[in-house]
């Protein structure tokens, strides 16, 4: 009895927020280590899932650096990163396209339509439909990234229809320029700039940390909550480096940019998405305008 009272709560706690957000749009980045470990990639397709069948309209973007890197490897070719970012040549381009909207892109597919028991999820790139218009990429030293490139423009007539037809998007994110040339793109940065595109009512990050930490070393140090104009002062301060410099310049684009909310949250956590958006305290940090 009290194991069914417990469920009781949790579906009341639950109510006001699938009330709330019924009918809207809500831009994931999926990646790290809920992408790789079985168990938390089973939890994700089934939140995904779940969050269809409640009236909201989840949309997917993936990265899969890691899996390129790993190719990349064995087939001897050498990985370099400039100012975080890899250097694209055509044959590492070509590994991208294969990696990113082939082997990852339909694996995520299938792993979301096991779960939901019929064709729920469809995959696509940033090249289908003209979804993503790329632009090459310009370091600040003014270093040739080859087929690296940055989100120029979106249309976002595929993915409004998609939702319309009841289908969640899977997003591999690569895109197109003017002259046909295909570029590998930041996968944080697409999640942005769609969030942006289709006003999206949240923008979620599934990350390897609780979610924005002052010290990277402490857990203790999460900052739950902040508004986007004061973002900049995490930079001044050095609390942000590495993988996180993106995500996080991706979520504020995104929420000055009219999105409600942007979320960095643990993906090491199993439902990590149920709890920060159907529950009263959430997890992670949440990016706002107010």
């Amino acid at each position: 009895m009290e194991k069914s009272l417990d469920r009781a709560k949790v579906l009341i706690e639950a109510l006001p927020y699938i009330k709330t957000f019924w009918g809207q749009t809500v831009v994931i980045k999926y990646g790290g280590a809920a992408m790789v470990d079985e168990d938390l990639a089973r939890a994700f397709a089934l939140d995904i899932v779940l969050l269809r069948f409640v009236g909201m309209k989840p949309v997917i973007v993936h990265g899969g650096g890691p899996e390129i890197t790993t190719l990349m490897e064995k087939l001897g070719k050498g990985v370099e990163f400039v100012e975080g970012h890899r250097v694209t040549d055509a044959e590492t381009r070509d590994i991208a396209l294969m990696i990113l909207a082939g082997k990852l892109n339909k694996e995520i597919v299938s792993l979301i339509n096991g779960q939901g028991g019929k064709a729920l999820a469809v995959g696509l790139s940033g090249v289908d439909g003209g979804l993503i218009e790329a632009q090459k990429l310009t370091t600040t030293n003014k270093i040739d990234l080859g087929f690296t490139g940055r989100v120029a423009g979106v249309n976002p007539k595929i993915i409004t229809t998609l939702d319309e037809a009841g289908f969640i998007p899977v997003i591999a994110p690569l895109g197109v320029d003017p002259d046909g040339a295909t570029y590998n793109i930041n996968a944080d940065l697409v999640a942005g700039e769609l969030a942006a595109s289709l006003q999206a009512n949240k923008l979620i990050f599934l990350t390897d940390t609780r979610g924005i930490l002052k010290n990277p070393e402490d857990d203790d140090s999460l900052i739950s909550s902040i508004r986007a104009n004061r973002i900049s002062e995490l930079f001044e301060k050095g609390y942000i480096t590495g993988g996180m410099i993106p995500k996080l310049r991706a979520c504020e684009h995104a929420v000055q940019s009219g999105v409600e909310k942007a979320h960095i949250i643990d993906g090491r956590v199993h439902h990590s998405l149920l709890l920060e958006i159907f529950t009263d305290k959430g997890i992670g940090t949440q990016i706002t305008n107010r």
